[in-house]
């Protein structure tokens, strides 16, 4: 049953949080405050040598670029990128160089990409929307180079979208996406375990609400009804939980991650996190050192230019979503079948920069939170009586087209929230 449509509302954001993302900034020491380039932060506070010294330890801890096909060689100055963005970050559940502590390594027969999200910023950088791919969804996959450069993969008509890291790569999950989705994605990062507890720390832990209590014997994941704040691998945890919340299935598990990337949002936007440049260093550290980045992110001046066009979206104009998908079967194999006619509207209101209502739940594995701070109605103006006679009726309709602003009212099969709205995790009892 799909709820009320929560229409994209505009809200005032944090008043000390300057509002400049696409104009370059004359003070560039100032402009190290507002970006994920913790080196350049560490410039306004420390000496010349410190700062060339912080900016040399998170360029030099960047790992080896993968090349996706048909790359931009152009790398962007240090400003808000210009016009629209598409990035793909891929969650590999790999345990090579992880130790012990996620399983062990001899035992892996292949590397999955259990998380696959799609990050899209608009054009004129006002809204954001980030799209969930479940792991168990059929999708075709393209023909993808291999990563070694010998040859080719063919390509298939069904296969469950979690397979293709292990075919070709980040360039195969990428390519696979595009197809999927039509639309062009540039960049790309594939993150570890390890990653996840290096991002959680650096930004000093993230508060979640949980509604009802978590308990995960395979993740080890247990946490009471009331709020948290998770870092490390508490983090790592709480997100990779797929049995103790919801359903016990992946797509509980996507909304349940939802809720933790909501909240990192707001710490992210916060003057507590933009304001301290150590905190700022860490997150570029941390994302240097433990991201497998595509060739035309893996340079400082793209990562800074993507967080810049960020950072100053309101929270309500940035969604989390699930991509539509119902339960289903693709070759005797049990999954998820997607919804293609709600994909294709989803895909065409992204592709045309429009703003988002979400009509859909917000996933089985969050619910509302009952504790967030009630909305302030906007007051009603009375209305005008009529002062004109009515038109006539065979005379052509004057009623003016929707303006091009106007929210896309997504259907109810796609669930999902913004970072405005507070949900807590929903534990599987």
């Amino acid at each position: 049953m799909s709820e009320t449509p929560r229409s994209s509302r505009r809200v005032a954001t944090d008043p000390s949080i300057s509002r400049h993302a696409r104009r370059r900034r004359h003070n560039p020491f100032a402009t190290g405050l507002r970006f994920v380039a913790g080196a350049l932060a560490v410039l306004l506070v420390s000496g010349g040598t410190v700062a060339a010294y912080a900016l040399w330890d998170v360029v030099s801890s960047v790992k080896p670029a993968v090349t996706l096909a048909g790359q931009d060689p152009n790398i962007p100055s240090i400003d808000a990128i210009e016009g629209g963005v598409n990035l793909l970050l891929v969650g590999s559940d790999s345990r090579q160089g992880q130790g012990t502590e996620y399983g062990d390594p001899s035992k892996e027969t292949g590397v999955l990409n259990d998380v696959t999200m799609l990050l899209h910023i608009s054009e004129d950088h006002t809204s954001a929307v980030v799209v969930s791919f479940p792991r168990d969804l059929f999708v075709p996959i393209p023909e993808c180079p291999k990563p070694d450069g010998s040859g080719t993969f063919d390509a298939m008509s069904s296969q469950k979208i979690n397979t293709t890291l292990s075919y070709g790569g980040l360039a195969c999950t990428v390519l696979t996406v595009e197809s999927l989705t039509g639309l062009r994605i540039p960049f790309a990062a594939e993150v570890q375990f390890n990653g996840v507890i290096a991002l959680s720390n650096a930004v000093g832990g993230v508060e979640v609400c949980v509604a009802e209590p978590i308990e995960d014997d395979y993740t080890q994941t247990y946490l009471a009804a009331g709020t948290h704040t998770l870092q490390g691998k508490e983090a790592l945890q709480f997100l990779r939980t797929r049995h103790g919340v919801g359903d016990g299935s992946d797509l509980g598990r996507i909304s349940n991650q939802q809720v933790f990337l909501s909240s990192l949002v707001r710490t992210l936007q916060s003057s507590e996190t933009l304001g301290d440049p150590t905190k700022l260093f860490g997150i570029a550290k941390a994302a240097a050192g433990n991201m497998q980045l595509s060739t035309n992110l893996a340079n400082l001046n793209t990562m800074v230019s993507v967080a810049m066009a960020l950072k100053d979206i309101p929270l309500d104009q940035i969604a989390f979503l699930q991509y539509p998908n119902a339960y289903g079967s693709s070759g005797g194999q049990q999954g998820v079948l997607p919804l293609d006619s709600a994909a294709e509207q989803l895909f065409d209101a992204i592709k045309a920069d429009k703003k988002l209502s979400i009509t859909g739940t917000t996933g089985v594995g969050s619910v509302t939170d009952p504790n967030a701070p009630a909305e302030t109605e906007t007051p009603v103006e009375p209305e005008t009586p009529e002062t004109t006679p009515p038109a006539d009726a065979s005379a052509p309709s004057t009623t003016p087209p929707p303006a091009a602003d106007e929210a896309v009212e997504l259907p109810d099969s796609i669930e999902g929230q913004t970072a405005d709205d507070r949900t807590c995790s929903k534990g599987n009892n």
